[in-house]
């Protein structure tokens, strides 16, 4: 199995989550949470073979006969069985990233895209432009006031006060952070100090609600990582979704009781289960 190469990218733009990649010359499987695969054959468009969840893939590993016909070739079962035995979260490889500047100082202000390889740097257009994760995939909660004024989603105005910050001619810049450790890049791939309270606020929102998401990225500092674990509390199912990719949990107790909360949930058919746990978020399609 020394040809198949495993790692994990972040899936962006807008930013959704760190999805997990293992891949042959012949196939490759991706996942966003650690239970559903889908595996792909690779250059061919990336057509679907299968939808798979880890007790299949499990299953199919064990006893390969169980494939129908036309999916059990020897370089597919080679591909199952290492997945049956992987250790997730894979390392993160795309240290090449797509920064929009920020007008003051063009120091980074906002991760537009990242890659695993420089050829893939030219593939990425040039678009001086951040997006949010969307308010139909990810809703943020309004104020009294915010509904009562009948102001548009939190993230569609973080993004334009992005937007605003990067300027009415807005630069953005590729950098390599393996070759620039010096450099201050925004732990949460977003700035968070706003010299306006009200944009802070609604900068502090937007990554608490994402929070569960954030929690995938690797390389984050302890103290990052802890004040996201506690923004969590009211996002349990999607905790219970992603935990698995988590490279690191400081408050296990908290991520414990989360996970429990969302079984509870889903034994008693709270609404929301299904819809957060089938969602395939556009991961199955890079």
């Amino acid at each position: 199995m020394t040809d198949i190469r495993a790692f994990s990218e972040r899936l962006m733009p807008p930013y959704s989550g760190q999805v997990q990649v293992a891949e042959s010359p012949t196939y490759r499987a991706l996942t966003i949470d650690g239970e559903v695969w889908e595996i792909q054959y690779v250059n061919r468009s990336h057509v679907r073979v299968a939808t798979l969840t880890s007790a299949d893939i499990d299953k199919y590993a064990a006893n390969p006969d169980l494939l129908e016909n036309d999916n059990s070739d020897e370089k597919l079962v080679q591909l199952l069985q290492f997945l049956s035995h992987a250790q997730l979260p894979f390392d993160g490889k795309d240290h090449y990233e797509y920064w929009l500047l920020d007008a003051a100082d063009q120091s980074p202000l906002a991760l537009i895209f990242s890659c695993t390889e420089a050829s893939q740097m030219e593939k990425f257009p040039a678009r001086a432009e951040w997006t949010a994760l969307p308010a139909a995939v990810m809703p943020v909660d309004k104020t009294e006031l915010e509904i009562a004024d009948q102001l548009p989603p939190v993230n569609y105005r973080v993004e334009r006060m992005v937007a605003e910050r990067a300027g009415t001619n807005p630069r953005a810049a590729w950098f390599n952070r393996h070759e620039q450790q010096t450099m201050a890049f925004p732990p949460l791939m977003i700035k968070e100090d706003w010299n306006d309270p009200a944009e802070g606020d609604l900068c502090q929102r937007y990554l608490q609600r994402q929070a569960p998401r954030l929690l995938m990225l690797q390389g984050l500092e302890q103290n990052d990582r802890q004040r996201l674990e506690a923004c969590c509390k009211p996002q349990a199912l999607e905790v219970a979704r992603f935990y698995s990719l988590y490279p690191d949990i400081i408050d296990n107790d908290l991520i414990k009781a989360l996970r429990v909360e969302a079984k509870l949930r889903a034994a008693s058919g709270l609404p929301g289960h299904s819809s957060v746990q089938n969602r395939r978020d556009g991961v199955l399609y890079i």
